[in-house]
């Protein structure tokens, strides 16, 4: 009985690992054509062709000769990392208030906060809009930073995270004469690196990949990001797809290097957010 057992646990994972072979290399489908497309001549843009008949690495070099590709790589990593900071920063001051502290209405005032999670970006635009022309702050990076700065979600993720950590570290800490901000800076704060990083991970490639917001601000080309910069090899006028691929697999080596760096803490930060509520 215990054979058959141990025969059944075996067939179960080899099946598993299968199953995960086959849809990690159903993944990496389009990546690898993307990288293939950009290595192609326009002409051969279209065939059914996987491999390019000519390799053309000169693709890579036009991307630069044609538009500032290097202050766009610039704007975005900018304030992709601002904004990735502040709302972790943010976030962990929220959650730890939430989680850690017990104040009037704290319950009610987390829900409310939750709630915005509901409102659409779209209907927040406007507004955000005309904060920005009140405050003077249009075609500028504190104009595109700022808007993003906090996070529900983000509020919530490390909220969650923060009540898995025990409380009694909190009353070791107050025992031993911390304050408060000593307690959320130097007990909370390494314990919650996990929900940090991938909360990291998450709000840096979604302020990388921003069009909406940053088309609608900026007017400087010198404040371009990648996603409105890309546009030019795209337009009605020069449909240049295989220098917008090869525009592309330059654009996405910061979110591979990122995950590679943070995949250690990104499970953990992701399974440990969700243990109480």
């Amino acid at each position: 009985m215990a054979a058959d057992n141990i025969k059944g646990v075996k067939s179960a994972r080899f099946f598993i690992h299968v199953t995960l072979i086959v849809l990690a290399v159903l993944s990496l489908i389009p990546f690898t054509w993307m990288i293939l497309m950009s290595f192609k001549p326009l002409a051969e843009v279209e065939s059914y062709k996987p491999l390019p008949t000519v390799w053309k690495p000169e693709n890579y070099t036009s991307v630069f000769e044609q538009v500032p590709y290097g202050r766009y790589y610039f704007n975005s990593l900018f304030i992709s990392a601002w904004t990735t900071f502040l709302i972790c920063l943010t976030s962990a001051m929220a959650g730890y208030a939430f989680a850690r502290l017990k104040w009037k209405g704290r319950d009610l005032l987390f829900q409310l906060y939750l709630t915005t999670m509901m409102i659409p970006g779209l209907v927040t635009m406007v507004p955000n809009f005309g904060l920005m022309v009140r405050l003077q702050l249009l075609d500028t990076y504190l104009g595109l930073i700022l808007p993003g700065a906090f996070s529900a979600f983000g509020t919530f993720m490390l909220r969650q995270f923060m009540l898995s950590i025990h409380p009694s570290l909190d009353e070791a800490a107050e025992i031993d004469g911390a304050t408060k901000w000593q307690t959320f800076w130097e007990v909370i704060m390494p314990l919650a690196r996990p929900g940090l990083i991938t909360l990291g991970i998450f709000t840096f490639m979604g302020s990388y990949g921003s069009l909406l917001w940053p088309l609608i601000l900026v007017k400087s080309q010198d404040l371009y990001t990648l996603p409105i910069g890309m546009l030019y090899f795209d337009s009605m006028y020069a449909r240049q797809t295989n220098v917008l691929m090869a525009a592309s697999v330059m654009s996405v080596v910061p979110l591979i290097v990122l995950f590679l760096i943070g995949q250690r803490f990104f499970v953990s930060g992701i399974m440990l957010g969700g243990v109480k509520g």
